[in-house]
């Protein structure tokens, strides 16, 4: 197994997106194999040595980031094996942790299968993908990275290596679940006993379900129950055509009810994603396309999977739905072929390239937000943020997955006074967000960053029992520690 401990070569494992600066680590390990990832762990307890998971340095709420734990580098276990039919018949594709999410997309592609999960930054390990139950535009149509996860292989803080087949491990009525494990022994536990929100996303906190599938605890458990090493991922096939299109509306009103129409497969649509940018949003992507309409207040991004013989139908249905709503239908972007549908991904990944221009000659970084709601309530939500941005002055983007009821807010400071009320509104969004009976995150996660947050979703009650269950299986509290949990909830 190779070690580095040169602060040169470990600098990088001290960031990731969350601007956390102050992280620190004696040095990281980078396993070649799970056996040495088992083996590593099999030390912690009796060497008083505590780690911390690394993904590839995409996440945005500083799991990564270590404060004086050592680093276990995942980045070694980057195998892709070929698709493949297992023994229920489906076609899987199994995978190590380390194997970035952009290539394993290729490699399905390469034998006609599609891998949905698509969430924005592609450069990020399939491992954290799991760990975080991410998401992306495509979980409109096929929900989120939990959806598409057959059986994973988890190391346990112990070193126990536990096959998790779906199915395999599940809480019974009582919601008692139990497992027996060769070094940890029994591991016993009741799910938790609180609910989840009625959010189409979420991502915030162990999931919870009357008999529950194991496979789902671990899965958004953010790295702090055990290291996710290998996975088998479902696949499906590769749509024959797609219809893809960029449309912009005069009225954000107009805009809300082409996406409420096109949720309720009006005219026959039926859409995969429906992804929305704001006026803001806008005027950030036309220093790049002019030829955006000026008095655009919003877009919607849409897309469809479809056949040769239907698209022409479908495409049809989707300009009559346009029409009845006012769409500025002929200025929007149709994209039907390969090479357009890239050009379109481009000006889709504009928007954070140009937010990040803008930032770079700014002295702070932004506020922003990763709440979702149920669908009735998304109005209010996004006029409370929109209200709250103009009451201050703020210069601010709102943009994303609408058709899950979840865009992001990004506030864009231009000093620190600004900075400090921004951030002093943020408790604001989330007490919002809470109140209407949404999720805290719906994709990035807790890490580090929003733990405490996490007390105001769930309360002290759910937050221990979050606690009970990570004791269950870290009892020595090795794995992770600071991740979703505040660190306090273990000293009582």
């Amino acid at each position: 197994m190779i070690y580095k401990d040169d602060p040169a070569l470990i600098r990088d494992f001290l960031r990731d997106t969350s601007n956390i600066k102050s992280g620190h680590t004696p040095g990281v390990y980078f396993p070649e194999n799970i056996e040495e990832v088992s083996a590593l762990l099999r030390q912690g307890p009796s060497s008083g040595k505590r780690f911390v998971i690394a993904g590839n340095g995409t996440g945005t709420t500083g799991g990564r980031i270590p404060f004086g734990d050592l680093v276990i580098a995942m980045e070694k276990l980057n195998r892709i094996d070929a698709p493949m039919q297992n023994a229920d018949n489906q076609t899987v594709m199994t995978v190590c942790a380390g194997a970035l999410l952009e290539d394993i997309q290729k490699t399905a592609e390469r034998f006609g299968w599609l891998y949905p999960p698509d969430p924005t930054e592609t450069l990020c390990f399939i491992g954290s993908t799991i760990a975080n139950n991410s998401s992306g535009a495509r979980t409109y149509k096929y929900g989120p990275t939990r959806n598409h996860i057959a059986r994973i292989t988890v190391v346990l803080a112990s070193g126990d290596i536990l096959d998790i087949p779906r199915g395999k491990y599940c809480a019974g009525k009582d919601g008692r679940l139990s497992i027996d494990m060769p070094l940890a022994h029994k591991i016993e536990f009741n799910v938790p006993g609180y609910t989840l929100p009625l959010t189409s996303k979420h991502n915030a906190g162990y999931f919870s379900a009357d008999e529950m599938d194991l496979i789902d605890l671990f899965i958004g458990s953010e790295g702090t129950l055990g290291v996710i090493v290998e996975a088998d991922l479902l696949l499906v096939p590769v749509p024959e055509k797609i219809i893809s299109c960029i449309v912009y509306f005069q009225t954000l009103e107009d805009l809300f009810l082409f996406v409420d129409q096109a949720k309720k497969n009006s005219f026959g649509v039926d859409p995969r994603a429906l992804e929305f940018f704001d006026r803001n949003s806008l005027d950030f992507l036309r220093e790049v396309y002019p030829e955006i309409p000026a008095g655009a207040a919003g877009a919607v991004f849409f897309e469809q999977e479809t056949t040769m013989q239907e698209e022409d139908d479908n495409l049809e249905k989707w300009v009559e739905l346009m029409e009845s709503v006012n769409a500025l239908t002929e200025e929007s972007w149709i994209a039907l072929d390969v090479d357009e549908q890239r050009a379109m991904r481009t000006f889709r990944h504009e928007l954070p390239l140009q937010v990040n221009e803008w930032l770079s000659k700014q002295s702070e970084s932004k506020i922003s937000t990763d709440m979702a709601v149920p669908d009735s309530s998304f109005t209010e939500l996004f006029h409370f943020y929109r209200d709250t941005c103009e009451k201050h002055g703020f210069r601010y983007i709102i943009f994303g997955h609408i058709g899950n009821a979840h865009v992001h807010l990004n506030i864009l400071p231009s000093n620190h006074e600004e900075f400090k009320t921004a951030k002093a509104l943020y408790h604001d969004f989330v007490e919002k967000a809470l109140e209407l009976g949404g999720t805290l995150s719906a994709e990035h996660g807790i890490g580090k960053l929003k733990s405490e947050y996490l007390v105001r979703m769930f309360g002290t009650k759910g937050i221990n029992e979050m606690a009970r269950i990570k004791k269950t299986f870290d009892p020595h509290l090795v794995l992770n520690i600071g991740n979703l949990i505040p660190e306090h909830y273990f000293k009582t």
